[in-house]
């Protein structure tokens, strides 16, 4: 029913984000009265130049229309338009070499550099050890523990990845609220948002940056310096601080009522069940294994216990004996058809919690994890997966947004952002911290090791790379590289898992698309569309379409990744700007400051589905939290951006 509703809501969106850009095409198409002559003369120049940009804006529609719908991963999709673009390069004006050059790219390079180095970061124990002061400093007051929360999140993401930085606090923020009795919702998207505000004050702080510095350098010959924007930065992170302790405080929900008891929290009193087996029972002298196969029913067997000894999975090979209590997973109706005329008691004490499922002398217990955007499981089932043999768990339950999710697990498909409430021994536990594709929901701030050389060390190698891009004594790509091995020299980053470590899908979206915007460049498609666009918004100030291309590249950022909307629009900026006789540098950092601004949805920005299982939110809160701070910015930033350069 739940994933009914999100996927409802989902859907609704694309379609009208779908409905929006078919408008926008047609009317861009469309000769205007505004400048008539001027456009007849233009647009009949050559007969080549017309087909050209035919092509193009198709490209660009159907890469648009692929990217909302998925129906295969986006990293797939974009490696497909290089090859689209040198097989049409009569028309695209792309050659074969121009086509690949984004993996290449000076900022495909810097991008998957910072992967590496913000992991270092984290590796370290530097952001756990900030976070670990946050309830210190905070006690039990929710309002200044979303205030802390968000700066320290804010100014972490200036200078490294904000994905790393919201998966080391989730387990560190939902912790916190345990303790002190808050509801993890209030703090989760404030999390999120900081995270987005604080990429916005370096070249470092996002990958959106970095790349719409290649593209500034390659369109203006005006690539960005390490702080060149970290004025306005500044200001984006003050006005979004202060509207999330104010108005946003009041707007975020609380979805999530935490209890000490994670069986009793992810409402499991119906699903987990102890019975015993009874003398003549049919089961004696069965082999579980067998038997749960031949069930063919939605029913687990947690944990058998016979006399005083308790045995944990696998329990496939262990027979059933007369006296043998079991712990079981099924809902009532699988239940009843499971013990009817087998000898089967359910015991009146079965009421089971979270005490009694672990044992702790043999280092089993319940966790939760969250999986994060880049995990493989996305997509795929726990059978798909193998679960059980591949990470020795047992799935007992899955928070998927607001709702929870207690039957045919097995079948679940995984999405971004899930929480899976999981049974395991102290082992697997040590393997899943380890592992990229999860984010265990504890901290064990009281027990982590911090070394300080290794934090003092990962902070100079990446001040280092700050310092030495920030002086132009080498390019950030080159520096980033060095910083990459040093922190596998230094042993802070395992060379073995440098390959893990790399979010591949994005590194395919950018060299993917960075050739498409070379051809939205070099056919004039940018210049064609920024002279319809203009005609659109007639004799408005330069600072109103300045505000214009801040929000429609958001609302464009909140259906297709913050990279796509940068490739897409920057050229389109430049060419109005230049029209327009405006500021093209202005206008290239309002697309920028907008593609790292998605507030809308959980599905526009990597870290907004991180925290959307885990602060069990519905589609809706987004939109009614974020869409105030969205028109917010979009009236700020372009009036700071005017009086900071120029328009």
């Amino acid at each position: 029913m739940f994933d009914h509703k999100i996927e409802t809501s989902n859907l609704s969106l694309k379609l009208i984000c779908v409905l929006l850009i078919a408008v926008i095409i047609f009317f861009i198409s469309q000769p205007t009265a505004v400048n008539a002559a001027d456009y007849q003369q233009e647009l009949i120049s050559t007969l080549t130049f017309n087909i050209n940009i035919a092509v193009v804006i198709s490209l660009m529609m159907l890469v648009l229309i692929l990217f909302i719908w998925e129906p295969f991963p986006i990293g797939m999709i974009a490696l497909s338009v290089p090859i689209i673009l040198a097989t049409l390069s009569p028309w695209t004006k792309v050659s074969t070499e121009q086509a690949l050059s984004g993996f290449s790219n000076n900022a495909t390079i810097a991008v998957m550099a910072m992967f590496v180095l913000s992991k270092g970061i984290q590796n370290s124990g530097a952001v756990q050890l900030l976070g670990s002061k946050i309830e210190k400093i905070t006690k039990n007051n929710e309002r200044a523990q979303l205030g802390v929360i968000s700066i320290l999140t804010g100014v972490i993401a200036s200078v490294i990845n904000n994905t790393p930085v919201v998966a080391a606090f989730i387990p560190m923020v939902t912790n916190l609220a345990r303790k002190t009795k808050v509801s993890p919702s209030k703090l989760l998207i404030p999390l999120s948002y900081a995270s987005m505000f604080g990429g916005t004050m370096t070249l470092l702080g996002t990958s959106t940056n970095i790349l719409a510095s290649d593209i500034s350098a390659r369109l203006i010959d005006h690539p960005f310096s390490m702080f060149e924007f970290t004025r306005l930065g500044i200001v984006v992170f003050v006005v979004g601080l202060l509207y999330l302790v104010t108005i946003g405080y009041h707007l975020i929900p609380e979805r999530i009522n935490y209890e000490n008891d994670l069986v009793k929290e992810y409402e499991m009193k119906d699903f987990l069940t102890k019975v015993e087996v009874k003398e003549g029972s049919s089961l004696i002298g069965q082999n579980i294994g067998e038997f749960l196969q031949q069930a063919k029913k939605e029913l687990d067997i947690l944990r058998l216990i016979r006399d005083d000894e308790e045995f944990m999975k696998p329990l496939e090979i262990k027979t059933i004996r007369n006296g043998d209590r079991l712990i079981i997973r099924a809902d009532k109706g699988t239940l009843l058809d499971f013990i009817k005329e087998r000898g089967i008691e359910i015991l009146s004490d079965s009421q089971i919690t979270q005490q009694e499922l672990e044992s702790l002398d043999k280092g089993q217990e319940v966790i939760e994890v969250v999986l994060p955007d880049y995990s493989f499981l996305a997509g795929q089932t726990a059978t798909e997966v193998n679960f059980l043999e591949r990470y020795d768990a047992s799935l007992i339950g899955i928070r998927h947004g607001e709702g929870l999710e207690h039957t045919n697990l097995k079948e679940f498909i995984f999405s971004p952002g899930d929480v899976l409430l999981l049974l395991v021994t102290e082992k697997t536990l040590e393997r899943l911290k380890s592992n990229n594709n999860f984010i265990v929901g504890e901290a064990e701030l009281e027990t982590f090791d911090y070394q300080p050389t290794k934090i003092f060390t990962s902070l100079g190698v990446v001040g280092a790379v700050i310092g030495l891009a920030a002086l132009n004594v080498m390019p950030i790509s080159i520096a980033a590289l060095a910083g990459v091995i040093a922190m596998v020299i230094t042993n802070i980053v395992n060379p073995n898992k440098v390959y893990e470590i790399i979010d591949w899908e994005v590194i395919f979206l950018l060299a993917g698309l960075i050739p498409l915007g070379v051809a939205i460049e070099k056919t004039g498609t940018a210049q064609y569309i920024a002279f319809q666009l203009i005609s659109l918004t007639g004799s408005f100030p330069s600072v109103i379409i300045l505000g214009v291309f801040y929000l429609f590249t958001a609302i464009l950022t909140s259906v297709i990744s913050n990279n796509a909307s940068v490739v897409l629009m920057i050229p389109v900026a430049v060419g109005a700007a230049e029209q327009l006789g405006a500021n093209p540098f202005a206008f290239i950092l309002a697309v920028t400051f907008a593609a790292s601004a998605s507030f809308l949805t959980p599905i526009g920005y990597q870290t907004n589905l991180m925290v959307y299982g885990p602060g069990g939110y519905k589609f809706r809160d987004f939109m009614i939290v974020g869409a105030p701070l969205q028109i917010l910015l979009s009236i700020v930033v372009p009036i700071f951006i005017s009086l900071f350069w120029g328009v």
